[in-house]
């Protein structure tokens, strides 16, 4: 068939008249290339997105209606899996201001520890944690840390803007941070700030109050006497400091996994400036319609293919998590201990490579960045890892009976931890045990002979155990995380590893 005879056809009946795919004609005419069959496209081509019809390298209808739904929805799972810091950051903010915490003002104190009734991204129960969220869109801010706290400032995009604290400049003796926003040309005032520029006007400041001798109510009120945060245009008179004791309310910090996701999202890109984040991820969130000073507003084919893709988004996260294929989230070939910070880069960098899914696991399991979750050294910091599958690869079941030991001497200079989390939520378990957990801290860990010591996740207690025991809950999958505060080398080195869980027949 001539190219002339198959336009006749086409033009009559329409592509998708023509034949089965064909082979690319090589020209006869005198100007003729020698047209390498790589480089066409056949008339029909199955895909995993249904036939795809062309005249000539030309789209027919349904074709170009075809790869245009699936653009929007790759774009839309990609959206999801690439936003999901930013949604988080936002989530955390809203979820405290909801909470009565009010943004550059107020701070939020977990006076009584943290428990189940509020969700935030695997918490802990063991030292009181302390929230204030900034936002420098009417100029600086400044906040007065207290001495020998130990926590991160993020930014809207959940990236690491500075530590304060014991890893931070003031070295956990305490002092003024003053956060400028992005684009400050004003004057910087003396007075000892340490001083902070920020890419985005929002940032998520968090620590932890360390508790000695289990004394809770000092460290909170170590944190009452010192800690501040007010405008800087205050800073001459600052006013009074409101705390609010949030342990025990019923707030959520954790971003949708729905549809409302995307809005979410947009709030963030509407609020911050148009050059905060990386081009290639705004123009990835614009090519699904979330833009800088436009309203989002899909209509019904764009809303239902984003609906759609949220649900697939949020699935492959959890594939991600849960069931990683990537072989360096593993500590050991032969344990079931994952990482969340895969090569030990907060950044997620590589070789010159961001590693998606790496930076998509850690956002959607955990909250907080800092090179010093990611580079603890022997004896300082904190070292973190991950289980959701008992020895035999099988995932965690609630209402099961499983143990594990920890070998001695366990690697911890100051405790080491567990801490049970729900699968849905990738908060802490709802239990009747407050604390979702235990730690070295507390009072009766029993200890093997050899100074090992095995803990036991069940629904209920196991005859003898019940010093060392974990509660779960029947029909409910679980997760948990383990921390070792203060690791030490044989952790480094690996000469020391953590048992699986072994399932009690």
């Amino acid at each position: 068939m001539t190219p002339i005879l198959k336009l006749v056809i086409s033009s009559i009946f329409g592509v998708a008249a023509i034949g089965p795919a064909c082979a690319y004609e090589q020209s006869s005419a005198k100007y003729a290339a020698k047209v390498p069959s790589y480089i066409t496209t056949p008339d029909t081509v199955q895909t995993r997105i249904g036939t795809l019809k062309f005249f000539d390298g030309l789209p027919d209808a349904q074709t170009v209606q075809k790869v245009y739904d699936n653009l929007d929805f790759a774009r839309g799972v990609e959206t999801f899996l690439s936003g999901i810091p930013a949604a988080s950051v936002y989530a955390a903010c809203e979820g405290l201001s909801k909470a009565g915490v009010k943004r550059n003002s107020d701070i939020g104190i977990m006076e009584n520890l943290m428990d189940a009734r509020s969700l935030f991204l695997t918490a802990q129960s063991t030292t009181p944690y302390v929230f204030t969220c900034l936002d420098l869109k009417d100029g600086p801010v400044v906040a007065q840390v207290p001495p020998g706290v130990l926590g991160p400032v993020d930014d809207a995009f959940f990236r690491f803007v500075t530590d304060v604290g014991l890893t931070g400049p003031d070295k956990g003796k305490g002092g003024k941070y003053l956060f400028l926003p992005p684009g400050y040309t004003g004057a910087i005032p003396s007075g000892g700030y340490f001083v902070v520029k920020s890419p985005t006007y929002s940032n998520l400041i968090f620590y932890r109050a360390f508790v000695k001798n289990g004394d809770i109510a000092a460290a909170v009120n170590g944190v009452k006497a010192a800690a501040r945060v007010y405008p800087l245009s205050e800073a001459a008179n600052p006013p009074s400091q409101t705390f609010l004791n949030v342990s025990g309310n019923q707030f959520n910090t954790i971003h949708a996994n729905t549809f409302e996701f995307y809005n979410e999202l947009n709030e963030v890109i509407q609020h911050e400036p148009a050059d905060a984040f990386d081009p290639e991820l705004v123009g990835l969130f614009a090519s699904i319609g979330i833009k800088k000073g436009q309203p989002f507003a899909p209509d019904d084919r764009m809303k239902a293919i984003l609906t759609d893709a949220v649900a697939v988004g949020n699935a492959t996260a959890r594939a991600i998590v849960f069931a990683p294929r990537d072989k360096r989230v593993m500590f050991y070939p032969d344990r079931q201990w994952g990482t969340g910070f895969v090569g030990g880069s907060y950044q997620f960098l590589n070789n010159g490579e961001r590693m998606l899914d790496a930076r998509t696991l850690f956002h959607y399991y955990a909250t907080g960045v800092t090179p010093a979750m990611a580079f603890s050294k022997p004896g300082s910091g904190s070292a973190y890892a991950y289980a959701t599958r008992d020895s035999k690869g099988r995932y965690l079941d609630g209402g099961k009976t499983y143990k594990i030991t920890l070998p001695a001497p366990i690697p911890a200079a100051q405790f080491w931890s567990f801490m049970v989390y729900d699968g849905q939520t990738r908060s802490m378990l709802e239990t009747d045990q407050k604390t979702a957990g235990l730690d070295s801290n507390q009072k009766g860990i029993q200890k093997n002979a050899d100074g090992s010591v095995t803990v036991w996740f069940a629904p209920k207690a196991p005859a003898g155990h019940e010093s060392n025991w974990v509660q779960t809950v029947s029909g409910k999958g679980w997760n948990t995380l383990l921390r070792l505060y203060g690791p030490l080398e044989p952790w480094f080195d690996k000469n020391w590893k953590p048992g699986d869980f072994e399932l009690v027949e």
